[in-house]
């Protein structure tokens, strides 16, 4: 049998010439092994300061050594086709994973795999959504259904289509040790998790949702790396002496060395994922967590390269910021000075919401106040600012912004998880606060998102999870929940370690839930979609009235140009408060309103509304 070889003809001036003219959107093209014919694959890992390494084949054992310029250090290499496992020996050293594996079919700390990149795409005339047309759903693949695979997701399309959504936004996929995780303890960057499935696997969940309308946003995490199965540091100065986080070592994007180069391999998995897996959007985990003293910003960086990469592909290539506060200058163009995304996650419409219906409980270090905050949430879009540089302060200010970049919810994995119980809304508030609260959200002109099993009040927990393998990570992991979120009881809750606690999460089938729930969100999505069209739900057509100490929020919404087939008026009415505490009170219609949904049909008179309780109004009727 005839034995791998080095590629004839590729010799290490040829490859080195090309490397270097490859700019940073077509980076992802390089790194990693890449068949470049038939059984042949080009091996490249960025191992800046490293003198030697060698791919080695480990079914064989045989090593190729391979050619170092710039930090690359690159290979081809003859009858290694898709299915070869390999690692790294670096410096004469103990096999590595690659850093841009494409798949760690034995975990985290065991062989890549070359994978071939060919898949038979039937989205070929797929355009994306439009913005204003998003109505997200986050889910773990991992609870989503009790198969937790790419696979068995397929099966539960059809129900989110019939409720209205219009994207999958998925929590991490990129591979962390054990069997099963959050997916925010990443260390195999460019891998998607081998429990969900193969990446053809998830290649066919994107080709699927796409079939049926379905955009897909992916969470991806670069603010830090996961403690467990994280080899970077054996490559290079990957990761940062001089910036931390709580969760894991920061990378090192300010060095003055080679700062630059890990900032090109995070552009690079960016797009990796939006080139080889055909996804719309990524959402950018705690960005205001991507520690960075240099110029221009990491993320000012990414966000220019991702534009220019979808301009240079004629594919849409949204990018979202989990910027925990409000950040003025993240929607801004790059040209301006600004971050260059489209949306970002703004949690101060969760929190406000969540301080009116539980007053004196809180989730998160800041401080919100019942009422009044969610008021000024509705009046002008946030509560908190700050940028990437600049620590966040409570806004004083009354001017709305524009919030159609803005991306609400009225709980999320971090709401639900970070309780001690995992608790979800209607479980801490009730079911009434929940319909009430969600008219504000899905009726609202920022972008809403729901948690997998929130349409349906959902009663399965989604609790913290992980699965380390060193003992001393899982004493940590107990341990550090407890010190971040200092103001729970953590004695009923079920140990993150606990392989419990990832059963106990698994949602359920549809039909175990609440149908009247259900049927309550179908109905909202579908008015948010019909006063789209009508031109109803926008900022500048947004007026907010409040009774802070009733709990009363009122969005009313007055057409600009006025049609006999459309509506003029269309009003959310919504009373949220901890418990019953008042007789109903009035809410002002305008003349010959229409009653379009009542959350307790009954309850009251059309024109009152009582505690926890919303009502949505139009003027005049829409005409099919």
């Amino acid at each position: 049998m005839t034995q791998p070889s080095i590629a004839a003809g590729s010799s290490a001036l040829h490859l080195f010439e090309r490397i270097r003219d490859v700019p940073v959107t077509s980076l992802h093209q390089w790194l990693g092994a890449i068949l470049v014919g038939r059984d042949r694959t080009r091996f490249c890992v960025w191992a800046p300061l490293r003198d030697r390494i060698e791919v080695e084949l480990t079914e064989s054992g045989r090593r190729f050594p391979m050619q170092n310029v710039d930090g690359y250090h690159i290979a081809e290499v003859e009858q290694t086709p898709p299915g070869t496992l390999y690692q790294y020996r670096i410096d004469g050293g103990p096999g590595r994973p690659d850093p841009a594996s494409r798949f760690q079919p034995q975990g985290v700390h065991g062989p890549s795999q070359v994978c071939s990149r060919e898949f038979p795409w039937n989205d070929h005339q797929w355009q994306g959504i439009a913005q204003e047309d998003l109505v997200l759903y986050e889910l773990h693949i991992g609870t989503f259904t009790d198969k937790g695979t790419f696979d068995a997701a397929i099966d539960r399309l059809d129900e989110l289509v019939d409720l209205g959504i219009t994207a999958l936004e998925l929590m991490p996929v990129a591979d962390s040790a054990g069997r099963w995780n959050w997916g925010y303890d990443g260390v195999g960057w460019f891998a998607p998790r081998r429990t969900f499935g193969t990446p053809n696997d998830f290649r066919r969940l994107v080709d699927a949702a796409h079939a049926k309308g379905l955009a897909v946003i992916l969470d991806v995490v670069y603010n830090h790396l996961g403690p467990e199965g994280n080899y970077l540091g054996d490559f290079g100065a990957y990761l940062s002496d001089t910036h931390t986080t709580p969760w894991g070592p920061a990378p090192n994007f300010d060095h003055p060395t080679v700062g630059r180069g890990v900032q090109n391999f995070v552009i690079a998995n960016a797009i990796h994922w939006y080139d080889e897996y055909h996804l719309d959007g990524l959402r950018v985990d705690a960005i205001h967590c991507m520690r960075d003293d240099s110029e221009p910003h990491v993320v000012q960086r990414l966000g220019e390269s991702v534009h220019d990469w979808s301009h240079r592909a004629g594919r849409p290539a949204m990018l979202i910021a989990e910027s925990n506060v409000y950040d003025p200058e993240m929607l801004a163009c790059t040209k301006n000075g600004g971050m260059g995304f489209d949306a970002q996650w703004c949690d101060d419409f969760l929190h406000s919401v969540f301080a009116t219906v539980r007053p004196g409980e809180q989730l998160t270090d800041r401080t919100y106040h019942p009422g009044s905050d969610l008021a000024q949430t509705l009046r002008s879009g946030f509560v908190y600012s700050g940028t990437c540089r600049q620590p966040r302060q409570r806004s004083t200010g009354s001017e709305r912004i524009d919030t159609s970049g803005l991306v609400y919810s009225i709980q999320n994995h971090d709401f639900i998880g970070n309780h001690p119980l995992g608790k979800r809304f209607h479980q801490i508030a009730s079911a009434d606060a929940q319909q009430a609260a969600a008219a504000l959200l899905i009726l609202s002109p920022a972008i809403p998102m729901l948690f997998m099993g929130e349409e349906f009040a959902c009663e399965q927990s989604f609790l913290f999870f992980v699965d380390f393998e060193d003992e001393h990570l899982r004493r940590a992991v107990v341990e550090g929940r407890r010190a971040e979120y200092p103001q729970h009881d953590w004695t009923g809750g079920t140990c993150p370690t606990d392989p419990a606690a990832h059963v106990a999460s698994r949602i359920g089938p549809l039909h175990n839930g609440d149908p009247a729930m259900r049927r309550w969100y179908q109905e909202l999505i579908r008015i948010r979609r019909e006063w789209r069209v009508a031109g109803l739900l926008g900022d500048r057509q947004l007026t907010v009235r409040s009774d802070s100490d009733a709990g009363y929020f009122m969005m009313r919404y007055d057409a600009e140009v006025v049609s006999a087939r459309q509506p003029t008026t269309g009003l959310v009415a919504v009373r949220l408060q901890p418990e019953d505490l008042g007789e109903p009170l009035a809410i002002e219609l305008p003349a010959n309103a229409e009653l379009l949904l009542d959350s307790r049909p009954g309850s009251t008179s059309v024109g009152e509304i009582g505690a926890n309780q919303a009502k949505v109004f139009v003027h005049p009727r829409i005409v099919d």
